[in-house]
């Protein structure tokens, strides 16, 4: 306070000079401190202020990135097993025991990007997805490679009966019945079980979980032997639908031509109508219930007892012979007449058609190159028709010992699982 006492009372020039000296320097030193205090302050604001906007700009751009990935896995993204009545072609794609003699079957994306940065992200998305995809195809769709030469371009086949048995008819281990369902499934996405003896519905539940295979099991109860022997199977049916995913079973076929065999068509519904009832006590009341019968004993009333019609059509057995192409027009012919006049609307399914390699059933010649021209024919008139059908069999059926020749050739797989043909024959139609 004295300095300013001296700057206004002091008269002189010289004196004014000395002060206005003296109040500068104080003041740039204030100014220094200031500034000194301030700035470095304001800076590192500035440079904080600005670190975050650069953040936010890359928060952003992740965030478009994950959002284009998002959508494209979701237009890319696969659906699950058909709906147990799908008229599609395609399904909707590298297993205790109970012993019982083996029954027989039946006598017959490109997007637009903004940055090289983003253009990066989506090719390398593309890629793994590209990638994953052919992961999935190559197990369970159906790619040719030299390792696995069961697979086809595509699952030619709706539909293949399957009976596990051995050559001697014992029955087959868990390994063995993986094997083959492996093979199987590079040929089709649906198989039919006749029984559930020799932990058959088990081991093929098993199977497929475990291999992840694409196959849906339509079962079956064998009722031939009678009631005691249709009880044993429903009581393994239940047990095994249970103890495994439930929803890999799309149907259960009360018996196979029981009809033609001699049972009533009254006790064939009795059966029917018991079996339902007891999935539905057991909470399984979501599996379709229904007998599979040859075409012509298939009536009304034995339709209006099942959910679903399924029926045998073998033109092998015909008393006379024109054509393959003939006999493939017969089997949907013969579809259509119970589609009129007994199913009254519900889905009718073949549930057997085939044609033998060798033997002899009366006119129709049974070769080889027959059996391929049968199967590459009546696939396309089946996908035309939009028919589901199991064709009749995987593999050949040496287990029937003692029966026709015939009986025991109509695999597409010999008894030791290669195959037959060239699959790749039933590719396109």
């Amino acid at each position: 306070m004295s300095i300013f006492r001296r700057f206004w009372q002091s008269p002189t020039r010289k004196d004014c000079a000395i002060n206005f000296a003296v109040l500068g320097v104080f003041a740039l030193i204030i100014i220094g401190v200031v500034l000194g205090t301030v700035l470095p302050r304001r800076s590192n604001t500035l440079h904080l202020e600005s670190e975050s906007l650069d953040l936010a700009s890359t928060l952003a751009e992740l965030s478009d990135v994950f959002s284009s990935t998002s959508d494209s896995s979701s237009e890319t993204s696969k659906p699950s097993f058909t709906d147990y009545f799908d008229d599609e072609d395609d399904v909707s794609v590298s297993v205790p025991s109970i012993t019982s003699t083996a029954p027989t079957a039946s006598s017959k994306t490109v997007a637009s990007v903004t940055s090289t940065s983003e253009m990066e992200t989506e090719s390398k998305v593309s890629s793994e997805e590209s990638s994953s995809d052919l992961s999935s195809s190559e197990s369970h769709e159906t790619i040719a490679t030299e390792n696995n030469p069961y697979y086809t371009a595509e699952r030619a086949l709706w539909g293949l009966t399957y009976s596990p048995y051995n050559t001697d008819g014992s029955c087959p281990d868990l390994a063995t019945v993986t094997s083959q369902l492996q093979k199987v499934a590079g040929v089709t996405s649906n198989i039919r079980l006749y029984s559930t003896d020799c932990s058959q519905l088990r081991n093929a539940l098993q199977a497929i979980s475990s291999s992840n295979l694409n196959l849906g099991i339509h079962a079956g109860l064998w009722i031939s032997d009678g009631e005691s022997r249709m009880q044993s199977d429903l009581d393994e049916f239940i047990a095994a639908a249970k103890q495994y995913d439930s929803s890999l079973i799309k149907g259960l076929s009360v018996g196979n031509e029981d009809l033609s065999k001699g049972m009533s068509e009254s006790t064939l519904i009795g059966y029917i109508n018991q079996v339902r009832a007891r999935l539905q006590s057991e909470g399984l009341g979501h599996i379709p219930v229904y007998a599979t019968e040859q075409d012509a004993l298939f009536s009304q009333s034995l339709a209006a007892a099942c959910d679903l019609v399924q029926i045998n059509v073998h033109t092998i057995f015909d008393s006379a012979f024109t054509s393959i192409d003939a006999s493939v027009q017969s089997v949907i012919n013969r579809v259509n007449t119970v589609k009129a006049n007994a199913a009254k609307g519900k889905l009718v399914r073949v549930g057997e058609t085939g044609w033998a390699s060798a033997g002899n059933t009366g006119p129709s010649p049974l070769t080889l190159a027959n059996e391929i021209l049968y199967v590459q024919k009546f696939r396309c008139a089946a996908r035309k028709s939009g028919l589901e059908y199991f064709y009749f069999e995987a593999k050949d059926a040496l287990w029937k010992q003692g029966q026709a020749v015939s009986e025991q050739n109509f695999g597409i797989f010999s008894a030791q699982y290669t195959p037959k043909f060239d699959f790749l024959d039933l590719s396109s139609c």
